[in-house]
């Protein structure tokens, strides 16, 4: 009896210590951190997912067709590769929220939207959404129109995004808000699977949606910037949040450099982009949103938009841009505030 106390004074004081050493992470802790995690993302990994996601094989990813199939168990298969979890929902079905046919007119065939998830440590229940539409308009006249920046691009940023959160949550740095990554179907029919996430099914409350970072095409150099790799389009950063504009400028002075060009985010502006994707149907329920965009091209809904075409040094600081804010938003000590409706 002695003896088997003695094991148990021991075991107390072997956990006791355990536990004294593991140090809190502070703030300045995932600061110091997030540098390292910013290099993670690499323009090679990028460029081999590229080449296969907006490959023939993929048939442009038209929405409810085969390719679109494929794109969406590649995206799976790497969650599962990665250890990234699917959302525990009833809306989620090992990592697919399925959309079926004629949910919207414009929809025929069954669809699914595909969701990854890091649960968040302290405030899980606050979740930040980094999205990206991965459908595209399919096959025409026998050609394949392979959707490599719209949105391949924004589709395979959001799985290097994850990758690096995932290698900063097993490290120690696991987010302290939850992250959704989520790749929507039917944009190009009308913004279809991001409504039906927001209007429907949102998997998790949108009272508790922190932001909304949507990328739509990050991974050409339009006219207006030939000769300079250097910049991105944010658009809808200060539309609802003085606070995420600022913090946006103010991660990407201190981490990553590009040139932030507002051009688009003019209300009058003709284009009217910060209504034509899927970061709107959040911004319409006043969730803060930026939206990343590279500006058109001529390769803007042709067959001609392929993988060889896209500039993968500016996808890559892109991507790293969008991870950084992501973190900051995840981390920082208060959810930042809406400030207009």
């Amino acid at each position: 009896m002695k003896f088997s106390s003695l094991l148990v004074w021991i075991s107390i004081g072997l956990i006791s210590l355990q536990c004294s050493s593991q140090k809190q992470l502070t703030k300045e802790d995932y600061d110091k951190a997030l540098p390292k995690y910013i290099e993670s993302i690499k323009a090679n990994s990028l460029k081999d997912h590229l080449y296969i996601f907006a490959s023939d094989e993929f048939e442009g990813r038209d929405t409810g067709e085969e390719g679109q199939k494929k794109a969406a168990n590649y995206i799976r298969d790497f969650y599962i590769k990665n250890n990234i979890e699917s959302p525990e929902s009833p809306f989620v079905e090992n990592y697919f929220q399925h959309i079926p046919a004629k949910t919207y007119p414009r929809i025929n065939k069954d669809t699914e939207n595909v969701l990854g998830f890091i649960q968040g440590s302290e405030k899980p229940e606050e979740i930040i959404v980094i999205s990206a539409h991965y459908d595209h308009v399919g096959v025409k006249n026998g050609e394949v129109y392979n959707g490599a920046d719209d949105d391949g691009s924004g589709s395979v940023a959001i799985l290097e995004i994850a990758n690096a959160f995932k290698k900063a949550e097993k490290a120690g740095f696991q987010p302290k808000r939850s992250i959704l990554f989520l790749h929507v179907t039917a944009e190009e029919i009308g913004l279809l699977g991001s409504k039906f996430y927001t209007d429907m099914q949102p998997v998790f409350p949108l009272e508790n949606t922190v932001a909304n970072l949507n990328t739509d095409m990050i991974g050409r150099i339009d006219d207006a910037h030939l000769g300079n790799e250097n910049y991105v389009y944010l658009i809808g950063s200060d539309k609802l949040s003085k606070e995420l504009h600022k913090l946006s400028e103010e991660i990407n002075q201190k981490y990553v450099g590009l040139e932030l060009d507002y051009t688009y985010n003019d209300e009058n502006d003709p284009n009217r982009f910060y209504y034509r994707s899927d970061h709107y149907n959040f911004a319409k329920n006043y969730i803060p949103i930026i939206f990343y965009f590279n500006g058109v091209h001529a390769d803007y809904h042709q067959p001609s938009d392929t993988p060889d075409k896209i500039n993968y040094n500016a996808l890559a600081k892109r991507t790293k841009l969008i991870f950084a804010t992501a973190w900051e938003l995840a981390n920082r000590e208060n959810r930042i505030l809406v400030d207009k409706k």
